[in-house]
């Protein structure tokens, strides 16, 4: 992967791994991003997973063909970029350490030193010039470690950019649905609690002339900038993306699942531009995650379960209440064979939600879905749709 003739990638590309996190799903790997500057002084941006140690030491030595590095600039403290600056300042001992000073209190947590004779504190607005090229510091707190820096390089004109603009996926396999898809189940996986602390630094970043975005994971980003600034404007904001209606359900023995699909058969029907619908209990959870923080109409359809709402859809609820939804409108399907309950423990559970509006027209099942159940589904949708943009 070229970044240009002075800049040159030295990441690995990871493709045994299962779950990033230890939780998220990558079918596709994982790319570890490094990069080398080469100048008067060189300096080598961030360090990759402990398992890429030896490749990504050997990159940097071809790179280098001979010379010797005199930085290693620390954006972001998290195990999988950092996990090899020991063994990077154990082999060039004359290279000095770039980072900021909560990186540095970390760093000694890990591997019980903050290289102290060979440090360099850094923080907002503190530059390090490597000849023809500069390097700009930009201060990132919370997106998504407190101590992260990002880097804009002025020459050239490219923002280092740590975790933001990142996505799932290695950078040696094409993926079929081009960058927006991966790196939304990114951002609001792993970033989404943080989108008021992301949103800071994008406006730090407004007045940047920036020309490449080169993230931690995920390709290089040279062409159409605006194009990724707006959608991380859309995210960092919160802001609705698609107009459409995402339906998130779970259901026991099949007909709180035949409620949701009808009410997905009857919103395309009435001419919905875009209907989305997932089984809480067998789809990727941040698949799910994705879609209800993209569109701007979420339905919940889910079962009264021990008096409460079913597990799978508890958890949901959670994973979206942690990571700050809101400006959506939401409505409700419960499921009960006596009592049904679940509604009403939704609204409790989202209650704390800011700027969100739960209809106040609710869907009941009783078991089965009856001709009833379809009419409450059928002025449901009506809802819905004038909620929706002309």
């Amino acid at each position: 992967m070229k970044i240009s003739d002075s800049i040159k990638y030295v990441g690995v590309n990871d493709h045994e791994i299962d779950l990033f996190e230890g939780q998220f799903e990558v079918p596709m790997g994982m790319a570890y991003n490094s990069y080398v500057i080469l100048d008067d002084k060189i300096a080598v941006m961030d360090s990759v997973d402990q398992k890429f140690g030896e490749e990504w030491l050997k990159n940097i030595e071809n790179v280098l063909a001979g010379k010797n590095p005199e930085y290693l600039i620390v954006q972001h403290m998290e195990m999988d970029h950092s996990a090899n600056i020991q063994a990077f300042m154990e082999k060039y001992p004359s290279a000095k350490i770039a980072a900021s000073k909560m990186a540095f209190t970390i760093m000694k947590n890990m591997f019980n030193t903050d290289y102290a004779d060979r440090q360099i504190i850094i923080s907002e607005g503190f530059k390090i010039e490597l000849g023809k090229h500069e390097l700009n510091f930009i201060s990132a707190p919370n997106v998504h470690w407190p101590e992260v820096m990002m880097t804009y390089e002025s020459t050239e004109k490219i923002l280092f950019s740590a975790d933001a603009f990142g996505k799932f996926g290695a950078n040696d396999i094409e993926d079929p649905e081009g960058w927006p898809c991966e790196a939304r189940r990114y951002y609001f996986g792993i970033v989404g609690k943080f989108g008021a602390n992301a949103q800071s630094v994008l406006k730090k970043t407004a007045a940047l002339s920036i020309e490449k975005i080169c993230p931690l994971h995920g390709p290089v980003l040279d062409s159409d900038i605006d194009t990724y600034l707006n959608y991380y404007n859309i995210w960092t904001n919160y802001d609705v993306e698609s107009e459409g209606v995402f339906i998130a359900y779970t259901s026991v023995y099949g007909h709180t699942k035949q409620a949701a699909e009808k009410l997905a058969q009857i919103l395309k029907d009435k001419g919905c531009p875009k209907v989305a619908i997932a089984d809480l209990a067998r789809e990727d959870t941040y698949e799910s995650i994705e879609d209800a923080f993209r569109y701007g109409k979420l339905v919940l359809a889910t079962t009264t379960y021990n008096g409460e709402v079913f597990p799978k859809m508890r958890e949901f609820i959670s994973h979206l209440s942690e990571r700050n939804y809101q400006k959506r409108t939401i409505a409700l399907i419960e499921n009960g064979s006596w009592v049904p309950a679940a509604a009403k423990k939704m609204s409790e559970m989202l209650s704390s939600l800011k700027d969100v509006k739960i209809l106040d027209n609710k869907v009941t099942i009783k078991i089965a879905v009856t001709q009833e159940v379809v009419i409450q589904l059928e002025a449901l949708a009506e809802e819905l749709l004038k909620e929706l943009p002309d």
